[in-house]
């Protein structure tokens, strides 16, 4: 499959989510505790309304069961999540810290997600995947790969702004017939009427580390647009 259209579920995002999970279980807690306080007219009692091992049990038993999720749904919990890093040889521990798992049924018998792609180029060992049910849908980071984890769009549309961007409300067509468009994340923000001079400040800013280096620059002069 097309790894340009591909999103990765990372450690840190998978236990921050887990983390929200349990917090809101524990407000919730905390509210039912102070609701029955207050119908039967009881003093509030923060040492008996905190549990203080919901968080803890809960990111105990996911890393431990591999069951992403509250303990109680465990049915609904995504499976296999966690699992216990292979410590045989140096190489089968960089493998397995780099491995990627395609999420869907085994026993399907669609062949495009095990095929190789061209996009896997550089991205991905075309080798090194396991045989059976699994071959082609778990794979291995190459060494080199990055993930770009997404950044805030905010400071883009500020550094525009300040280098001469017409935001979209003002643009007027028959004012400026040749400006070029600007696109922060596909969706069209508003004009410029010096793009090669955009387009150099942006990546001396990218270079800089004002912005930041997952950002992508592109000037398409035939189509007139700036992304």
């Amino acid at each position: 499959d097309h790894f340009g259209k591909k999103r990765l579920d990372l450690a840190g995002p998978l236990l921050a989510s887990l983390f929200r999970l349990l917090f809101k279980k524990l407000t919730r807690d905390i509210y039912n505790y102070m609701q029955r306080c207050v119908e039967n007219d009881k003093e509030f009692n923060l040492t008996l309304a905190v549990k203080s091992q919901t968080i803890t049990d809960g990111l105990r038993y996911s890393l431990a069961t591999g069951n992403w999720g509250e303990q109680r749904k465990a049915m609904s919990a995504r499976a296999g999540v966690s699992q216990v890093l292979n410590r045989y040889t140096y190489s089968s521990t960089l493998s397995h810290l780099r491995r990627t798992n395609t999420p869907i049924g085994r026993d399907g018998k669609i062949a495009k997600p095990r095929q190789l792609h061209n996009t896997h180029w550089g991205l991905v060992c075309p080798a090194e995947t396991p045989e059976g049910h699994a071959c082609g849908l778990v794979k291995n980071l190459s060494l080199m790969t990055c993930i770009s984890v997404g950044t805030s769009s905010e400071p883009i549309l500020y550094f525009l702004e300040e280098w001469g961007m017409e935001p979209l409300e003002d643009y007027v067509p028959s004012n400026a017939p040749d400006c070029t468009r600007v696109f922060v994340n596909g969706v069209w923000v508003g004009t410029h009427r010096e793009p090669a001079q955009l387009v150099d400040t942006m990546r001396r800013l990218r270079r800089k580390g004002d912005i930041s280096p997952e950002v992508s620059i592109i000037r398409d002069i035939r189509e007139m647009e700036f992304k």
